[in-house]
């Protein structure tokens, strides 16, 4: 198999993780979910996945949720920043994808639509 092969099949498979993590925003009730694809402006990671929750336990909720499905799939978090009652921002890495669940307070401060306007906003579907 070709290194571009094996990438290829990297990527989408980091795509379909990166749709599975809106997706349980979405079940979760977060506002205005969006995938943002960060391949070509940076290497911290392949995609943002950015929602907002209305309230902090609505965002733990989601969190956890998210990671018990990525944990289930092998996949556990590799860090998290955020968690405590008074955070407006909560973000757990999965490695080539990162979750970021705002209050609408926290997402209007940080904007990292704006922030990484470079970064295309993905289509959900599959």
């Amino acid at each position: 198999m070709s290194a571009s092969v094996t990438e290829d099949t990297r990527t989408d498979e980091t795509l379909e993780i990166a749709r599975l993590i809106a997706q349980i925003a979405d079940d979760y009730r977060g506002a205005d979910t969006a995938i943002l694809d960060m391949r070509s402006i940076t290497s911290i990671c392949d995609y943002f996945v950015v929602t907002t929750a209305t309230s902090n336990r609505q965002g733990r909720a989601l969190g956890e949720e998210v990671d018990r499905i990525m944990k289930k799939r092998g996949q556990p978090r590799l860090g998290s920043e955020g968690a405590d009652a008074e955070s407006v921002w909560l973000l757990h890495d999965y490695g080539d994808a990162v979750l970021h669940v705002f209050s609408p307070e926290g997402r209007e401060l940080y904007d990292l639509e704006s922030l990484w306007a470079d970064a295309p906003r993905l289509e959900r579907q599959v």
